[in-house]
């Protein structure tokens, strides 16, 4: 790549952090509500992986979702507002956190139901297929997804069609606070491709070279026909589950140890500073970043909230009778008007 490429990589992972420390900082004054997952420490996966494939090949990720927004398109602004729930938000503030999505950039969402999403991966990989288009598919998931019944069932429908969809497990040691060896038989996750015949590989997570290196691989075979691989992004969140999780599953010399391995610190290190890049280009980037969250947070903060005429928008069925909000009568609309 580039040397300008190469900070731009750095520009999106320093973003990306920033946009998870305000965001924890707005949940502590009940700027936002509901779950908070937050990315730090994961950054160099979604940014390597990103940066590896098409703009039109299609993203789907779990709740842990913000980085993956960002990359796909969405606005700091928009996903702030969402995160606020407001109606200048990327879902108009009715999907929240875990529902940030960019459909226009083919980025389908983050999903709150743990592993619900691979089988809609493999749908838009048989789409692929079918269409002859060369697109593919991207599902990430975490490493407590790999045990439930969605993984297993996608798993060998992907591979006995051959489907483009590269599954990628982002390893971060918990589910939840359950600890891998807790919670998988197999602590290797790339073991658990081989029931299936499909090739897998494990990287190392905190590499955002690598992340994009593994995943260029992965997705020339999908392009070429060679069906679905599984990838294992061995990485570490630095913070809770949740901002509602205490965290004290954890050692805190577990975390401080994974800390030193800061994927953004290290990129810097090792990529950019032989590159010619100083500490000042690192500063003056984190500061640059700083001035766009706050702009992002005071234009969430400065948003409208939904309006109550918009609460039978985006429903599936009509509802049959007149609902109250705060006091208000709110009627249906007719079937005509939908």
């Amino acid at each position: 790549m580039e040397k300008e490429d190469l900070l731009a990589l750095y520009r999106q992972m320093v973003l990306i952090r920033q946009v998870e420390d305000r965001s924890a900082e707005m949940y502590g004054k009940a700027k936002i509500g509901g779950f908070l997952h937050l990315y730090n420490g994961q950054e160099a996966v979604a940014v390597g992986a990103l940066s590896a494939l098409n703009p039109d090949d299609d993203v789907l990720t779990t709740y842990r979702d913000h980085g993956y927004a960002l990359l796909r398109g969405c606005s700091p602004e928009s996903v702030m507002a969402e995160l606020f729930g407001r109606a200048t938000g990327t879902t108009g503030g009715r999907g929240g956190s875990m529902h940030l999505a960019n459909v226009k950039n083919h980025f389908w969402g983050g999903y709150a139901i743990v592993g619900a999403h691979l089988p809609l991966a493999a749908g838009l990989a048989y789409a692929a297929q079918y269409q002859k288009d060369g697109r593919v598919v991207l599902c990430v998931m975490g490493d407590g997804s790999t045990n439930i019944g969605y993984f297993h069932a996608t798993l060998n429908w992907a591979q006995l069609w051959k489907l483009p969809v590269i599954f990628m497990v982002e390893n971060n040691r918990y589910a939840m606070g359950t600890p891998l060896d807790v919670h998988s038989s197999v602590t290797d996750i790339v073991q658990k491709a081989a029931g299936y015949r499909m090739h897998a590989e494990q990287v190392d997570g905190n590499d955002v070279m690598a992340v994009r290196e593994v995943i260029c691989r992965m997705a020339d075979r999908a392009r070429a026909g060679e069906g679905p691989s599984l990838v294992e992004a061995v990485t570490y969140r630095h913070r809770a589950h949740s901002m509602a999780d205490p965290d004290v599953q954890r050692a805190k010399s577990e975390i401080a140890s994974w800390k030193e391995q800061d994927p953004i610190e290290r990129f810097a290190e090792e990529v950019l500073l032989p590159k010619g890049y100083t500490q000042a280009d690192f500063d003056a980037i984190v500061r640059e970043a700083e001035v766009v969250v706050q702009k992002a947070v005071e234009f969430a903060d400065a948003s409208p909230e939904p309006g109550r005429d918009t609460l039978y928008d985006h429903v599936y069925a009509t509802p049959v009778a007149n609902m109250q909000v705060d006091g208000t009568l709110i009627a249906p609309p007719t079937l005509a008007a939908r």
